[in-house]
């Protein structure tokens, strides 16, 4: 009998730098403006979200992808995207006016979280990130040491 192929889930690429940098406030979820050879390299998961950030205007409501990298997908040949370019972000006018407040507070940046497919469309969380200080980024990798421990504890326990 012939083997059934398995289809392949679709990746969720991680912003884990995001997490690590700044304190993530409100989240949303956009959908994102993709062209052909883009969607198949994030399929590939050829994708590089930790140096992106989001800008977001009031008027007119806009949000837009900056500096993230979508590597070049092989098959399409000359017809290929430019890896680095600005992306549409789309979401509700209301929820780009909030984001557009949020992000004009001192010391708050918008940041991609994930970028996932749902029901075959692309898209991107992104949070509102406030900066941590040298002292908060320590006291979260003691934090995650302390709790990696007592985990381990307690599987030689059981």
């Amino acid at each position: 009998m012939a083997k059934s192929k398995k289809k392949n889930p679709d990746p969720v690429i991680e912003n884990r730098r995001a997490r690590h940098d700044y304190s993530i406030g409100e989240t949303l979820e956009v959908g994102i403006v993709l062209r052909g050879s883009e969607v198949k390299a994030v399929r590939e998961s050829n994708v590089s979200i930790g140096e992106g950030y989001v800008t977001a205007q009031e008027t007119p409501p806009e949000l837009q992808l900056h500096s993230v990298n979508i590597g070049p997908y092989g098959p399409a040949g000359p017809m290929a995207h430019p890896p680095v370019r600005v992306r549409r972000l789309l979401a509700h006018k209301r929820e780009i006016q909030r984001l557009a407040k949020l992000s004009q507070e001192k010391g708050a940046t918008i940041v991609p979280l994930r970028l996932y497919f749902k029901n075959g469309f692309a898209k991107v969380l992104v949070g509102v990130g406030y900066g941590k200080s040298r002292h908060d980024k320590r006291e979260s990798i003691a934090k995650r040491e302390a709790e990696r421990d007592m985990q381990r504890a307690m599987s030689k326990r059981v």
